[in-house]
Parts: structure tokens; sequence; C-alpha cells
């Protein structure tokens, strides 16, 4: 990632993007919630319960980025497995199964007021750190934030547009 983000740059696009959001909700019809149109034979509900479970690890994009934290001890060895991203995706989007459409938004807004109070309360120090994320986007934290809450979360909304 090369596109230098300012916090107060990331936190302007985080909040426009929850408005985004909203709106887009609002405009997809009623059939195409249920209805298998999407990627992997998604609905539209299920993209927005995509968007309402990965937006509670935004914020630890900021403890990644954060060395003076501890780090989590050593998990026990178990099985192995290499499960991928979207296996993943998959597990978040099945246990929101009975979520209504509402229900999947609150969760959203939750997740992102908390996102953008994480933000908020970083410093520009870390938010210049280099992370990873569990997905592979790698940068400042904030360029990361900024290409996984906003950018990354178009792509859903155009997919909820039908426009992708």
């Amino acid at each position: 990632m090369s596109d230098l983000v300012s916090k107060e740059q990331l936190l302007q696009n985080m909040r426009a993007q929850r408005e985004r959001v909203r709106a887009v909700v609002g405009e997809v019809p009623d059939p195409h919630w249920s209805e298998g149109r999407y990627e992997d034979g998604w609905t539209a509900r299920d993209i927005l319960a995509h968007i309402a479970s990965i937006e509670w690890t935004y914020p630890r994009i900021l403890d990644i980025a954060d060395k003076t934290k501890e780090p989590p001890p050593p998990k026990e060895p178990s099985k192995p497995r290499t499960p991928g991203l979207g296996d993943y995706n998959q597990r978040q989007v099945a246990k929101r199964a009975e979520a209504t459409v509402p229900e999947l938004l609150d969760e959203f807004e939750r997740n992102r007021a908390a996102t953008i109070a994480a933000v908020e309360d970083a410093s520009e120090d870390l938010l210049r750190e280099h992370v990873r994320s569990a997905g592979g986007a790698e940068g400042t934290a904030a360029e990361v934030l900024n290409y996984l809450a906003v950018i990354h979360l178009d792509g859903h909304l155009d997919d909820l547009r039908g426009t992708s």
C-alpha cells in the first residue's frame, strides 16, 4: 500500500463510509436480501452479515501496531489446519444466519462506532506503524484501516448496488 492517509482523513473516510452503508442498505430491493445473486451464491443479507462481522476486527489493526502491548500467550498446539479467509467469512456469515437486516445494520453501526473511537484515541505515531492484517493487507496502520474499512467495503457496496 502506498496511499498515505492522515488520521483526520481516515476518520472522515470512515464516517462517510458509515453513511454510504446506511444509504445503500436502504436502496437494496427486498427480493435481493434473500436471492443468491452474488459471488459464492451469497444474498444481499449475507453480504451485509459479512460487512457487520468483519467490522469488529478493524480496531485489532491498532493492537497489532501497538508494539508496547503484551503479545497473547502462545496457543496450545492443535491439529494442523489452514482455513482460508473465505472459510472464516463463511463461518461469520453462518453465525448470523438468523439475524434480520436491521439487526445486521445495528451490529455494523456498533462496530463502526468502536472502530472510529479506536482511531480517535490512536496517536499519529501509532497510525504510522507498519502492520500486516490477517487477510494480508500491509502498510501503515492508517493505510490498512483505510483499505479495509473504506476501500474494501466500497467493493461490497458495489455488489449490493449491482454495479460490480
